[in-house]
């Protein structure tokens, strides 16, 4: 009897990944900086979100690369390109200096796009492919 609660936390599913690509970078210099959130009020800055999932790729590397999420869920990505490797985005004045996308590819107006737009479901594996935009 004993055996049975080891045997039902043995068969929990494992945790559902996001599948992403990234096209349309500019160079394979620097990390992207990745952040998927489930928290609308959180994105596309996930610093405000404890349970985000926080990740840097090397932009050589970020043709294909897996996001392990919390949980089935609604959630956005964002994506910076990090060319210079300071672990965040530069700005000229109110303009983007590097590269960013986001999940579901929204047209960008003045400023980030909402949550909304940018979101999909995971339940189970999914795949998210992002182009990559440069302001500068």
């Amino acid at each position: 009897m004993a055996l049975l609660p080891l045997l039902s936390v043995a068969a929990s599913p494992p945790p559902p990944t996001v599948d992403v690509s990234i096209t349309g970078l500019r160079s394979t210099k620097g990390q992207v900086l990745v952040c998927l959130t489930a928290n609308p009020k959180a994105f596309p800055d996930c610093s405000k979100d404890k349970a985000s999932v926080r990740m840097a790729v090397k932009a050589a590397n970020a043709g294909g690369f897996k996001i392990s999420a919390p949980a089935d869920g609604t959630y956005a990505v964002a994506v910076v390109h990090d060319e210079n490797s300071n672990n965040k985005m530069d700005m000229a004045l109110f303009m983007p200096k590097e590269g960013f996308g986001f999940s579901r590819n929204p047209a960008i107006g003045m400023g980030a796009p909402k949550f909304k737009s940018a979101s999909f479901a995971v339940a189970g594996d999914t795949h998210q492919a992002i182009k990559m935009k440069y302001m500068l």
